[in-house]
């Protein structure tokens, strides 16, 4: 059997497992974890992370790097963003240059303002990166652990390596696409978290669907604006990373961003908030990031603005969401064109 390294036990990282593992792959597991190691190894369970799940028997959980990568043929990242770099310098030296790498993480490195697939080419160099890919799309752990139905996208620089990751994790209920945009894989991936949060501020303050829509649709356009000035393709924003993507994160209960903007509404601090979803909230973070790449770029994007006043700065939510109400009025399509036709 093909062997294959899943590098973090949380919940995305133990559910791509899974999918691996019923495939009939030797999956090996990494996580700093001692009593996840322990549960998953003896009871064939992560309650912390997945109450419920049944894990396979070829799976096997370690502490070492080292143990968990030997001799794997492809290596699946699934850490929290802000962890990234720091595992990656300790996992790099054991790394070989035919192997696959996909990350699965989305997010933002807030010290330096890089998308984690520039941190990893930063770090490894040339010749890992070749067979660097970006895993991402509208995917809840709880439900592809649960084999329900779920499409998703792969990027990366190489053709090759796509069609690898993409031949590696399809099922018949797990469909991957490949895409050759990875910064706007990326982008989408890591910013619609910041308007999951927002779509849950305005649950918890009582609002309804239209402004959920609302934050939905134009925090799209902010996400199309700061990735073109990046490099993205702006058509990568209306498939399973972009729009997909925000879909699910922004209505789903399974969604921590969610349910942490939820708490904020409804009058919570954000270390209450935080320590009420109690698994990690990549938006927060990431908002952090997203408002520094705002200004560094000059990129207009008022709802990231509003949602960094009241994460970082103790702002209203109601506050917030007149700001947003009584902007300059402005033309929509004008902002499509330019979006998409940079310019124009």
């Amino acid at each position: 059997m093909e062997r294959v390294a899943v590098i973090g036990a949380g919940s995305w990282g133990t559910a791509l497992a899974v999918l691996l593992a019923k495939k009939g792959l030797n999956v090996r597991m990494w996580s700093c974890e001692e009593d996840v190691v322990a549960e998953i190894n003896t009871r064939k369970t992560n309650q912390k992370y997945l109450p419920g799940l049944t894990i396979p028997g070829n799976i096997e959980v370690f502490t070492s790097l080292q143990e968990a990568v030997q001799n794997a043929a492809a290596v699946v990242m699934s850490i929290p963003s802000q962890a990234f770099r720091e595992v990656l310098q300790k996992l790099v030296p054991l790394l070989r240059k035919n192997q696959l790498i996909v990350n699965t993480a989305k997010g933002i490195e807030e010290s330096s303002l890089k998308r984690l697939s520039e941190v990893f080419r930063e770090e490894a160099g040339e010749g890992l990166y070749k067979n660097f890919i970006v895993l991402s799309g509208p995917s809840h752990a709880e439900e592809v652990s649960r084999d329900i139905p779920t499409a998703v996208v792969v990027a990366g620089q190489d053709r090759a390596a796509c069609e690898h990751a993409q031949e590696l994790f399809m099922t018949p209920r797990f469909r991957v696409y490949t895409n050759p945009d990875i910064v706007g894989v990326e982008m989408g991936g890591a910013l619609k978290n910041i308007i999951a949060i927002c779509t849950g501020i305005s649950d918890g303050l009582g609002f309804g669907d239209n402004t959920k829509a609302a934050l939905m649709t134009r925090g799209l356009a902010e996400i199309s604006r700061l990735g073109v000035e990046l490099g993205a393709n702006p058509l990568t924003f209306a498939g399973l990373a972009g729009v997909g993507d925000l879909i699910v994160t922004c209505t789903s209960m399974h969604s921590r961003n969610r349910r942490f903007g939820i708490e904020i509404g409804k009058g919570k601090t954000v270390d209450e908030a935080l320590k009420t979803v109690r698994m990690v909230v990549e938006g927060y973070r990431t908002t952090a990031a997203a408002y520094k790449l705002m200004k560094k770029t000059g990129v207009t994007m008022p709802i990231v603005e509003q949602a960094y006043g009241v994460l970082y700065e103790g702002q209203n939510t109601v506050e917030s969401v007149s700001k947003l109400m009584t902007r300059g009025k402005t033309h929509e399509m004008e902002e499509v064109v330019r979006t998409a036709y940079p310019g124009w």
